[in-house]
């Protein structure tokens, strides 16, 4: 349920939207429950669940640590790409150009929704250009590395 307050011409309103069925709303204000028609119908979106396996456990870990499957490596003239799985910010960069990096080594550390998640290498490569930086924002998608 979302709650909302509202004044209207003085007066105070406290407002809770609850579940959407087809194209009623329950609604209540002021503690009155009403169901709302509207004029569409409203399409509630699909939610894509992400791959999360949380790692090993550190001592001095304030929150909780998770590695994070990137979206598929795309093939560019130069090589392929590792993008950001989820949007966020970068916490920390592991990585730097001419490194040779393994599959499954760590590259990029991300918060995302309060979480701290670890963005690792998929496959061996050269790493030839890095694209983000410590406290950079990043959109799901965005990317984060280019391999030779």
């Amino acid at each position: 349920m979302k709650n909302y307050k509202f004044t209207i011409n003085g007066n105070k309103y406290s407002v809770e939207v609850g579940d959407i069925d087809n194209n009623v709303v329950n609604v209540e204000v002021n503690g009155s429950a009403y169901k709302v028609e509207l004029d569409t119908e409203i399409k509630t979106p699909v939610k894509i669940k992400p791959v999360v396996q949380v790692a090993t456990p550190k001592a001095a870990a304030a929150t909780p640590t998770a590695s994070v499957k990137s979206a598929p490596a795309a093939a560019t003239a130069a090589g392929s790409t590792l993008k950001s799985p989820l949007p966020g910010t970068i916490l920390d960069v592991f990585c730097k150009e001419g490194d040779s990096v393994k599959a499954g080594q760590r590259l990029f550390l991300l918060e995302a929704m309060k979480m701290e998640n670890n963005i690792d290498a998929e496959k061996d490569g050269v790493i030839k250009e890095v694209r983000v930086h410590r406290s950079d924002s990043v959109m799901e998608g965005d990317v984060l590395v280019v391999f030779e």
